[in-house]
């Protein structure tokens, strides 16, 4: 759900819901490597409630778009780790074909 300012689109947080600091610290760090973001962050109001704010200040450009980009950097980035890995799994195994590894 976002909370913003229909008069300044730069500026907007966001709550997620069933999320935890696993996924709000990688969205932080995506956002905070795009330099149209001026500021980036994100706060749990309680350990026992599965919530996640994420707070965005862009320099102009809607953080809706902004948000919405890192989103997608983020899923190539696990797609690239998971091709990764797996291509690592047939190498080992074909390496190790003499053992029994499952």
């Amino acid at each position: 759900m976002e909370h913003g300012s229909f008069s300044d689109l730069s500026k907007s947080s966001f709550s997620l819901t069933d999320e935890d600091h696993t996924l709000a610290n990688s969205i932080r760090f995506t956002l905070n490597q795009d330099p149209r973001v001026t500021f980036c962050g994100y706060s749990i109001p309680h350990p026992s409630d599965n919530r996640v704010n994420i707070r965005i200040q862009t320099t102009g450009e809607p953080a809706t778009d902004i948000m919405k980009d890192a989103c997608q950097d983020l899923m190539l980035v696990c797609k690239h780790v998971r091709e990764t890995f797996d291509q690592a799994v047939v190498d080992f195994k074909k390496s190790n074909n003499d053992m029994d590894v499952n």
